[in-house]
């Protein structure tokens, strides 16, 4: 391919855009590219192209980066263009201009607009489609750019953002569409609505640790976390990033049947097996056979149901309720819940064994609070899909002050009563909401009451600060001032 494009990812006037060019370039390829990435891109694949087109990527990137970039690609005969509605930086110093094609559209602050002008191309039959607004006539080629969008954030896939610029360019209709097209638009359908966002490092870390423990798919994973935190978008891109991706993802709240009707979920029932059993039914095993199966709440399972999960899990081996053949499937189990399980063990609530089969590997759903440098990214991306405006930097200083209790599902509450309300003043939304809420216990913090025995206040004590230091005997017994033994013995107890 003779021709590079590189565009903005976020906003749908990019996209547009990239199309408006390929109908200048008729063919060429195309990429998503943030300002920081742009020098880094150039410098790795530029060389491969004879002229490559940059469309309202800022220029604000490693100056000196950037510099080294378009001198290479000058050196082997690249022609650079660089098309935006915005002038260059000031900062921009004249040995990068002199190395760029530059056409600004100073009288109009569309992408879209300067990129037409530049190549004298039309695009008034797909313009809406960068409006809030899309039309009917746009609708699926519109979806297809959003989950082209979704697959660029959540699976690095750039190839699928270039496709979806393709088929804009060429206004092609769903019935021209490939099977990796309309598999995307499926994947997106389903599970377009989660996402994790967040740059922080505690975000970095928990992606890494998804994207390391997805392709190990017969380890069971344990998610714990307070409510609010993702845990089920969590089980999910574990599952879209895994072998099992095409195989069936189910999901099952364990405190939403009583314990009598959890055998009957999990492994199904012939007909007959009881009143009311008029046909063979499947249980969320046998349905979820070759994918994974998200069991959330797993806390709220009553003890006496607990050893029905167990011998599944012992041997992957069941037999439907008013059965007697032994049905064998191969399903990844995910757990997830906002207690503490260990300390439902130590209470008797839940069984050790079912404990050990399940806690294999652990992940932690980090509460908002823990990342609260990622709020700005949230409430915008929210902000955006409504307003086609990020939030004032007043609003988001905000925000900020609050610590959460119920986590990115409060935050993107407050966020919609604003918008609902129209209220731009979030001083006084925030200020409401507490008042609202302040009859509510944080889930994290369901304190017990101070006791009025000493020694059975010392062990509530003892206990939670045992939970402050994560569970670590030495940290607590250094914090508490006392020998391991004292500290073991008041937890035993």
């Amino acid at each position: 391919m003779d021709n590079l494009i590189l565009t903005g990812w976020f906003w749908k006037d990019y996209a547009v855009a990239a199309a408006v060019a390929l109908r200048h370039y008729k063919k060429a390829d195309i990429y998503g590219v943030s300002t920081r990435r742009l020098p880094e891109m150039l410098n790795e694949v530029g060389s491969k192209y004879k002229e490559i087109a940059i469309l309202g990527v800022g220029l604000t990137g490693d100056p000196e980066l950037l510099e080294k970039a378009l001198t290479k690609l000058q050196k082997n005969g690249v022609h650079v263009r660089w098309i935006s509605a915005l002038d260059f930086p000031e900062y921009v110093g004249d040995n990068i201009r002199k190395k760029l094609d530059s056409f600004i559209c100073y009288d109009d602050d569309s992408i879209t607009e300067a990129v037409s002008r530049c190549f004298k191309q039309t695009y008034g039959d797909i313009a809406s489609l960068a409006e809030q607004e899309v039309p009917k006539s746009l609708q699926s080629i519109h979806e297809l750019l959003e989950a082209a969008m979704y697959f660029y954030r959540n699976y690095q896939d750039e190839k699928a953002y270039g496709m979806a610029i393709y088929h804009i360019a060429h206004n092609e209709p769903e019935s021209r569409w490939g099977n990796c097209e309309r598999q995307m638009i499926e994947h997106y359908r389903r599970y377009g609505h989660r996402e994790l966002v967040g740059k922080s490092d505690v975000m970095m870390n928990l992606h890494d640790r998804i994207n390391r423990i997805a392709p190990r798919d017969k380890a069971r994973v344990f998610i714990y976390g307070e409510s609010g935190t993702g845990k089920e978008t969590i089980a999910m891109f574990i599952h879209t990033k895994s072998p099992r991706k095409n195989e069936p993802f189910c999901t099952f709240n364990c405190a939403s049947v009583t314990p009598n009707l959890l055998e009957d979920r999990f492994f199904g029932h012939e007909k007959g097996a009881f009143t009311g059993a008029n046909e063979q039914k499947k249980g969320l095993f046998e349905i979820a056979d070759g994918g994974t199966l998200f069991l959330d709440e797993i806390g709220e399972m009553p003890l006496e149901a607990q050893g029905v999960l167990l011998r599944v899990l012992e041997g992957g081996r069941f037999t439907r309720v008013g059965g007697t053949d032994e049905i064998s499937v191969d399903v990844r189990l995910i757990t997830a819940t906002n207690r503490d399980l260990a300390e439902l063990v130590r209470e008797g609530k839940f069984r050790e064994d079912l404990y050990h089969r399940l806690c294999v590997v652990l992940i932690h759903a980090p509460s908002l609070r823990e990342h609260k440098e990622d709020i700005e990214q949230i409430a915008n991306g929210r902000w955006l899909k409504e307003h086609h405006r990020r939030l004032e930097t007043e609003q988001i200083a905000v925000l900020k002050t609050y610590d959460y209790p119920g986590n990115v599902r409060e935050l993107i509450n407050i966020l919609d009563r604003a918008i609902v309300l129209d209220e731009s003043d979030f001083a006084k939304l925030l200020k409401e909401h507490k008042e609202m809420t302040a009859g509510l216990k944080p889930s994290n913090e369901k304190s017990e009451a101070v006791p009025d025995e000493l020694d059975v206040a010392v062990r509530l004590h003892v206990k939670r600060v045992y939970e402050k230091y994560d569970r670590n005997l030495t940290r607590t017994a250094e914090a508490l001032k006392a020998a391991r033994n004292t500290v073991k013995k008041y937890l035993e107890d």
